[in-house]
């Protein structure tokens, strides 16, 4: 009894883990069957599990990039990302708006070892 009971613990673990990798989203369930699904797992699963959030709730979205460039720029100075060591040129999409960086010289940011982020040094 106690390893059919782990056993349907495990099947249903998994099946509901996969649920959260499919492209698309399977036909709803009732809410009759989500119920009694629900405390079928409840009934089995460990005191522990229930201790812990689930995973959807736990991931967050994705952070918006700001729409405004952060103050300090322009006189030919360029956006520098600290997070991805790489930097912005003025008019470029990401000048300022990039989450953690600051505002530098082109020179100053290759002698911090930064590198253009296009690849290609700004033009002058």
């Amino acid at each position: 009894m106690k390893n059919n009971i782990r056993a349907l613990a495990i099947t249903l673990g998994l099946c509901l883990a996969g649920a959260g990798f499919a492209a698309t989203p399977a036909t709803p369930a009732t809410p009759a069957a989500t119920a009694s699904a629900t405390a079928s797992a409840a009934s089995t699963a460990p005191a522990d599990s229930a201790a812990k959030p689930a995973a959807s709730a736990t991931k967050k979205a994705p952070a918006a990039m700001p729409t405004v460039a952060a103050a300090g720029g322009g006189n030919g100075k360029v956006w520098v990302n600290e997070k991805s060591k790489a930097y912005h040129c003025e008019g470029s999409k990401f000048y300022g708006k990039t989450k953690q960086g600051e505002y530098m010289t082109e020179a100053d940011a290759k002698a911090h070892g930064d590198h253009p982020a296009t690849g290609k040094a700004c033009a002058k």
